[in-house]
């Protein structure tokens, strides 16, 4: 096995707790998905939020997905002039037999216009 990055995001619609856990387990869920991962093959999750995003710990999402036992932290983006507003982002590292040129970073909604060149 090989430890990999995986990066993806998600723009919220609002800053409301409901809606980021929501879509920070919808991140979390594709991102697994599409590189055919479980649970086990997670090494850690680091999330970050933009300094917009104050409502609730994106890491609480993927606690209530059953991971809690696997290590997660939160930051805040930096703070730059004209970024795109509440956009969730993590970078999780795996334990995987897959290359790096088949890991599949997964940008949803409009985080799809952060990273175009890797966006699905």
């Amino acid at each position: 096995m090989t430890v990999r990055a995986i990066r993806g995001a998600i723009q919220l619609d609002v800053d409301e707790r409901s809606h980021l856990l929501k879509s920070t387990a919808e991140l979390v869920t594709k991102v697994l998905h599409e590189n055919e991962l479980e649970t086990a093959d997670l090494i850690s999750i680091w999330f970050s939020a933009t300094p917009d995003v104050t409502s609730e710990f994106p890491a609480l999402a993927a606690r209530e997905l059953g991971l809690g036992d696997v290590p997660l932290m939160c930051a805040v983006e930096m703070d730059v002039d004209g970024a795109m507003p509440r956009v969730i982002r993590l970078m999780m590292h795996v334990e995987t037999k897959r290359p790096r040129s088949e890991i599949k970073h997964v940008y949803l909604r409009g985080a799809q216009g952060l990273r175009s060149d890797l966006a699905q």
